[in-house]
């Protein structure tokens, strides 16, 4: 048996819907632990590609079952459309379960969501989040402050009838909202629908758990967009970390054997906030061109830049990391060298190497230092079929060299490397965990 945790160790947007999809082939369940529709997880699989938002990746699988866990927030009517879609295409091959503890999120919250967003802007333009508007923020405050639904209250007529009175009562001050009698309406119709779907999913879990099945616990979001230790206020809601998988599924920690961090070969990053590895020029634009990097959720095209060793370090440690999975090293195929992030120079002069600013306007600031390595021949296709072939050994020396230094610099050792979109385009390389590097933290002290 073993319990996986899959973590995004950047901003988002690495490709951990790649990585959940190829590891799902050996789980009985998947578990998605947080987020909402927010969430964009492309899977390219040979009938063409596959964006999931609220389903966990186990639902493309025969005989995994994918549960959306006690840690989301589900809009209903999205969650239904986008089962109908994959049952369409013939898709929808894994069991499908709800947690009857993850939150409803309304259209409400969508609505709360924008205004929010849009006051923050018209107060002062710099402090716009870039929210993708989908009511993440509005349906995890309604949680923290005790006002939601939940999954199960859609069962149950005169509670769902109740809370959404309650919750509208807390709202009046925001314009545009749905009259409520036709949001009940529409929440009673779906909630019929729903409810075969609907159960308390920890329990089943933890059954899983000693019967000795595998399980894999998928994060959306990713480590920096943590609301506690990411760039704050440039976050997310919820706990996209290894701890907040725990939350959001209910399983014990103890029970836990890996945590995958993945993590491009790269830097991107969505909306606004600190990017110290960002490159706004030429090279910027060949990245966006070259990785296709276009959020699934939104369309908006991400900024990028080079890879942050510094975030990775920093994730590693607040996520205990036992591997990494690198992706689209196939983008960067080509260049005659590979810039790297190795430590930052802060304000004041002092550098950075491990630690991260809890002030996202100290790390705005914050200047990188690189380290060059060589690049690596462009992923042709009698390249990627040499490495089907023969595995790990077929990756180009140069690049092999620029995970080694991820290994070095971060003391995790990398086991799967991703260098094409489909599913049959990851490697596991196997390797011997590397010893640990002396610890090198210093307090921040600014």
């Amino acid at each position: 048996m073993t319990v996986r945790i899959v973590i995004g160790a950047q901003f988002g947007d690495e490709a951990k819907g790649k990585i959940t999809d190829y590891l799902a082939a050996d789980a009985r369940y998947v578990v998605r632990t947080g987020g909402g529709p927010n969430a964009g997880h492309s899977i390219h699989l040979p009938e063409g590609v596959v964006v999931l938002h609220q389903l966990a990746c186990g639902v493309l699988r025969h005989g995994t079952v994918g549960v959306s866990g006690p840690g989301m927030v589900v809009q209903p009517f999205k969650f239904e459309e986008e089962m109908q879609d994959l049952e369409r295409r013939g898709l929808l091959r894994g069991e499908v379960v709800l947690s009857d503890r993850a939150h409803v999120l309304l259209p409400v919250h969508e609505v709360e969501d924008g205004w929010e967003d849009d006051l923050r802007a018209k107060t002062n333009p710099a402090a716009a989040i870039g929210t993708t508007r989908r009511g993440i923020g509005p349906a995890y405050a309604d949680r923290a402050g005790r006002w939601g639904l939940r999954a199960g209250d859609l069962t149950r007529p005169a509670i769902l009838k109740e809370r959404l009175e309650l919750l509208y009562a807390t709202k009046a001050h925001i314009p545009g909202l749905p009259p409520l009698p036709e949001l009940l309406s529409r929440l009673s119709e779906v909630a019929g629908r729903l409810a075969p779907l609907i159960r308390p999913t920890e329990s089943m879990l933890w059954d899983a758990v000693d019967r000795g099945e595998n399980i894999l616990l998928e994060g959306a979001q990713s480590a920096l967009l943590d609301v506690d230790f990411g760039t704050y206020p440039y976050v997310t809601s919820s706990h996209p970390t290894s701890a907040g998988a725990l939350v959001g599924s209910g399983i014990p920690p103890t029970a836990v054997d890996e945590v995958i961090g993945v993590t491009k070969a790269y830097t991107t990053r969505v909306g606004g906030g600190p990017f110290p590895t960002e490159e706004t020029g030429e090279m910027g634009e060949f990245l966006r061109r070259t990785g296709g990097e276009r959020g699934a959720t939104t369309g908006r095209d991400r900024r990028c830049g080079w890879l942050d060793l510094v975030h990775l370090r920093y994730a590693a440690r607040l996520n205990g990391l036992s591997s990494f999975a690198v992706t689209k090293v196939d983008v960067l195929g080509g260049l005659d060298e590979v810039p790297v992030g190795v430590q930052y120079v802060l304000p004041d002069g002092s550098t950075a190497r491990d630690v991260l600013p809890s002030q996202s306007d100290d790390l705005a600031h914050a200047q990188p230092v690189y380290e060059r390595l060589p690049g690596w021949p462009e992923f042709h296709e009698r390249l990627k079929e040499r490495i089907r072939r023969e595995g790990a050994r077929a990756l180009p020396a140069t690049l092999r060299r620029f995970l080694d230094r991820i290994t070095e610099e971060t003391g995790v050792p990398i086991e799967y490397v991703g260098y094409g979109p489909s599913r049959d385009d990851t490697v596991r390389l196997e390797p011997n965990p590397p010893p640990r590097r002396p610890p090198r933290l210093a307090a921040w002290t600014g």
